[in-house]
């Protein structure tokens, strides 16, 4: 009888060193949230199925508002709304999106030298993070997220794993 224990992806190898670890650990919950988000079929991807109205493509969408933000500086100013993507926009157009925030982000991530250094981006007026503080956020921020996104996929179509 064939196995169905979900298939699953170990947490990833990385060097030694903090930045090191604190950099795969993000690109490991990056890469598997948008996995997650991959391929789930319109329209359920837009289904809500908790009381908050969350949904899966919605989460991906909130997460390139993160990445944005802490990384690239955008200002947000409706929290809320980031959770709700375009009726027009395809499942493929808000992983691409993702992806491409998030390559924009680690681009940034790889002038940092230093994790105690603030974070370079333009926000006139607001305090900036260090480096630090912004990787260990957008791990839990990210992680915590893909967990939901773990719920919301396998009540949509029964897909699981990482």
């Amino acid at each position: 009888m064939p196995s169905t224990a979900p298939r699953d992806t170990p947490p990833p190898r990385t060097g030694t060193s903090e930045t090191e670890v604190l950099r795969g650990f993000l690109d490991y919950l990056r890469t598997s949230v948008a996995a997650k988000v991959a391929g789930a079929p319109e329209p359920r991807v837009r289904t809500t199925a908790v009381p908050s109205g969350t949904n899966l493509l919605g989460l991906l969408g909130h997460l390139t508002s993160v990445e944005r933000a802490v990384f690239l500086g955008d200002d947000v100013t409706d929290w809320p709304a980031t959770f709700r993507v375009a009726p027009a926009d395809s499942v493929a157009e808000v992983v691409a999106r993702y992806r491409e925030t998030v390559a924009r982000a680690n681009d940034v991530l790889d002038g940092c030298t230093r994790l105690d250094a603030p974070v370079p981006r333009a926000r006139p007026g607001r305090p900036v993070p260090s480096v630090r503080w912004a990787l260990a956020h957008m791990i839990e921020e990210t992680g915590r997220h893909a967990g939901h996104a773990d719920i919301l996929r396998e009540l949509l179509d029964g897909t699981t794993g990482r």
